[in-house]
């Protein structure tokens, strides 16, 4: 087993302007591949974040909160502002966005090859950082297992049949690969999320999981299908609980050592015990985080809590 998963995100940081009725605007670090990053590092792995950063406020918070997990960041020359986007939650605590993000990212040379790449979400759809993340992927899977998950964003994906085939494109490069069920309907308005997960799996990942709010998640392999219910749990919003799904997936897989150099290998003879406990550490991971205000998902002595049948902590700083 692999204790430790060393892996490389690359993608957008977001600085979220968080608005609800009758309080103050209040700004969290955001971004889905941020969100990743940070919650892999909290569960202790040594992770690297490309990406993109300005040289303003909320830049400096986005790299004190990242760096404060213990996130090595890595950013090209660009100079422009940090992306925003103003989460507004109603009153059940369901974020809708409004973005004014831009994603130019240019080629960053790295000092080691991962045994991991994840990414996904605007950096994977938007030109010209795009072309960017994708030629990486290309040229680190050879050595690496990839990840991805595509975040859907309406308002930036431009006209749907061109994010498609890039969503798609993603999607045959990846090992592992994870969607909301409101993600699949914007993408293929006309079937169900598990034709699109079956169709999906057999497109080259070796796992395709799905998430379904509070309804839990089902994941498919090519041994079949795993479900699960997502734990009871009182909502404070749902701001980066598929991001802390995500790196909650990333953590199991890694300590079955379904990840890294030479797991491509051994990932499609995954059993149905092994994906229904990454399940169960996944929709964990999403139970602290919603539990709780803005993207915090768990640290490593969190989730074990979780997974105990404790209630999550609302002390972040475990």
């Amino acid at each position: 087993m692999l204790d430790r998963l060393d892996p490389l995100v690359i993608g957008e940081c977001v600085a979220d302007i968080v608005r609800q009725p009758d309080r103050a605007d209040r700004v969290h670090p955001g971004g889905s591949p941020a969100n990743v990053a940070y919650g892999l590092a909290r569960l202790g792995h040594d992770t690297t974040l490309l990406t993109q950063l300005g040289a303003d406020a909320h830049g400096r918070l986005i790299r004190d909160h990242l760096a404060a997990a213990g996130v090595e960041i890595r950013t090209d020359d660009a100079t422009g502002p940090t992306p925003s986007a103003a989460v507004t939650l109603d009153d059940r605590g369901r974020a809708t966005y409004a973005f004014e993000v831009g994603w130019t990212l240019g080629p960053v040379a790295l000092d080691r090859p991962p045994g991991h790449v994840h990414t996904g979400s605007i950096a994977a759809v938007v030109e010209p950082g795009a072309a960017t993340v994708l030629a990486a992927v290309e040229s680190l899977r050879a050595a690496a297992t990839v990840s991805y998950d595509p975040n859907v964003r309406p308002e930036l994906m431009g006209d749907r049949a061109p994010a498609v085939a890039r969503v798609e494109c993603c999607v045959a490069l990846s090992d592992v690969v994870k969607a909301s069920d409101e993600d699949l309907r914007w993408l293929y308005p006309d079937e169900e999320p598990e034709q699109v997960a079956t169709r999906w799996l057999a497109a080259g990942p070796a796992l395709v999981l799905v998430t379904r709010g509070g309804a839990g998640a089902f994941a498919l392999f090519p041994g079949g299908r795993a479900d699960t219910e997502a734990p009871p749990v009182t909502v404070a919003d749902t701001v980066g609980a598929g991001d802390a799904f995500m790196s909650g997936t990333l953590h199991a897989l890694a300590a079955h050592g379904l990840l890294g150099p030479g797991a491509r290998d051994r990932l499609p003879a995954v059993d149905r015990d092994t994906v229904a406990d990454v399940l169960r550490h996944a929709v964990a991971s999403a139970a602290v985080t919603v539990a709780r205000s803005g993207a915090n998902p768990p640290t490593a002595n969190e989730l074990r809590e979780a997974l105990g049948g404790a209630p999550p902590s609302t002390d972040a700083s475990s």
